[in-house]
């Protein structure tokens, strides 16, 4: 849980900072999948912490290097789940807002042989499923949902080889990813439409995991993720002009995660005058919008329309957040216009650096220190 202010403080010096990442959670969620369907132990080392209660044996060890890190220790079952429900009984799965699990999870739960009621927070059951659902019934499992959104009843009955189905990812390639993890085990022959799938970063991780993971026991080693160290790769970004930076390890450097082109795209000058998420930069986009202030000329952004229907509206929050702290934003449908400028932190009940009267906050003295957040984009410090 978050709290109600994270307030972030530029070094008033200069300083080295070192950075160990942890795991890729886009890898862990996958390889989480992989171990239960694996026929022997799987050990995931260097994996992103996470709980899974659906029966599986699992030893949880310490990562020395890294505490938001562990080692996973799954009982592969191939294809079997230990716990399950009955149809007038299913068992609970609530995911909260966990996208993935709400994804990778229904097409396991099919090859398992039982019930189960897969839901989660109120933003999780609006968000889309119906290309997943539609594709599961294709293959001959039924799978209850009046809307084809969570929550959504899963009832298994094993391994259909040869079955077919083909899964659109005009809406998330998380949809093709789910199908894919199970089809080994499944039996299944799952066909991709609504992109070119050269242009779909995640799939391609996905198929690379599959063909890498050892299926019959052994050890995986989880790459660090990309998408959180593209935060701190900005923050070297930013810091560099006054002598400060920041060290990120290990690098990513398997080419599977989409996010780890930030590093030569964004965290390197010079700052390119466009984005796109779908074939520039995944997740991360998000990073490089909110250091797009501090550029030295506009920069647009362009194919966000997937933010729009993850945890939130990442677009409409990320311009009205911008524009909180003042910065100049476009929104042009699926596109963002971010213009350079001087930033001013917006009021906060333990603000410093606003002028708390313009925000509006009655009752609150003025901050002692107003100070707006300069901008590299001046002509005397243009990266």
């Amino acid at each position: 849980m978050l709290p109600d202010l994270i307030e972030i403080v530029p070094p008033g010096q200069r300083k080295e900072t070192t950075v160990v990442l942890p795991g890729s959670k886009s890898i862990t969620n996958r390889a989480l999948i992989l171990a239960a369907l694996a026929t022997a132990p799987v050990s995931l080392r260097g994996a992103l912490w996470s709980v899974e209660r659906l029966g599986f044996d699992c030893r949880v060890e310490p990562d020395p290097a890294e505490p938001a890190n562990r080692t996973i220790t799954v009982e592969g079952r191939g294809g079997t789940i230990p716990k399950a429900g009955t149809p007038a009984q299913p068992l609970e799965l609530f995911v909260e807002n966990a996208g993935t699990a709400a994804r990778f999870l229904p097409p396991m739960l099919c090859l398992g042989h039982g019930s189960w009621r897969v839901s989660g927070i109120a933003r999780m059951h609006e968000r889309p499923q119906a290309a997943l659902i539609g594709a599961l019934r294709q293959l001959g499992y039924r799978v209850d949902t009046p809307n084809d959104r969570l929550p959504a009843i899963v009832h298994g009955t094993g391994a259909r080889p040869d079955a077919a189905c083909s899964v659109s990812v005009a809406e998330s390639s998380q949809f093709a990813s789910a199908l894919l993890l199970s089809a080994r085990i499944g039996g299944w022959k799952v066909t991709v439409t609504g992109a070119n799938e050269d242009e779909l970063p995640y799939v391609d991780m996905t198929r690379r995991l599959i063909d890498a993971f050892p299926w019959t026991g052994g050890t995986y080693d989880i790459e660090a993720d990309a998408s959180g160290a593209s935060y701190f790769w900005g923050a070297d970004w930013l810091l560099r002009d006054g002598g400060s930076h920041v060290h990120v390890e290990p690098t990513p450097r398997s080419g599977m995660q989409a996010d780890q082109k930030f590093l030569e795209l964004v965290a390197r000058k010079p700052w390119p005058p466009s984005f796109s998420r779908r074939t520039d930069l995944a997740d991360s986009i998000m990073t490089a919008i909110v250091l797009a202030p501090f550029a030295s000329a506009t920069t647009q952004f362009t194919d966000l329309g997937r933010l729009r229907v993850q945890e939130c509206e990442r677009v409409k929050a990320l311009h009205a957040e911008l524009a909180k702290c003042g910065a100049r934003v476009e929104e042009k449908g699926d596109t963002l216009v971010v213009h350079p400028g001087a930033l001013q932190s917006p009021c906060a009940s333990a603000c410093w650096a606003c002028a708390c009267r313009a925000c509006g906050c009655a009752g609150r003295p003025a901050c002692a220190r107003p100070s707006p957040i300069s901008s590299p984009s001046s002509p005397s410090s243009a990266p």
